[in-house]
C-alpha cells in the first residue's frame, strides 16, 4: 500500500448535493478497491490558469489516500468518465 494525493477538480456550477455525491462515488471506488481516504480538503472554487471546458472556475477538493499501486490504473480509468470530474490528477506522496 503506497500513500497518494488525488486532486480533483470539480464543474463550479455543481449544485451542493451533486458535488458531494460525485465526491463520495470517488471516495467509495477507492475504499471498493481495498484502499483507504485518510483526508478530504475541500478547497472551494478557484480561478482556473486556463479554461476547460468553457469554464474559468472549479471546485478543488484534496483527497490523501492509502491505495495499492495496482489500483491505480482502475481509479483514473474511473474518475476520467465521471463527468462533473473536469480534471484529476494522483500523484504518490
Amino acid at each position: 500500500m503506497r500513500k497518494y494525493e488525488l486532486i480533483c477538480i470539480f464543474q463550479p456550477d455543481l449544485e451542493e448535493t451533486a458535488f458531494k455525491s460525485a465526491l463520495e462515488r470517488v471516495q467509495t471506488w477507492i475504499t471498493e478497491s481495498g484502499g483507504s481516504v485518510d483526508k478530504t480538503e475541500i478547497w472551494g472554487r478557484r480561478k482556473l490558469a486556463y479554461m476547460i471546458h468553457k469554464q474559468t472556475e472549479g471546485q478543488y477538493v484534496l483527497l490523501n489516500v492509502t491505495l495499492d499501486p495496482k489500483s491505480t490504473s482502475d481509479l483514473e480509468r474511473n474518475i476520467r468518465f465521471l463527468e462533473p470530474v473536469m480534471r484529476h490528477m494522483l500523484t504518490v506522496v
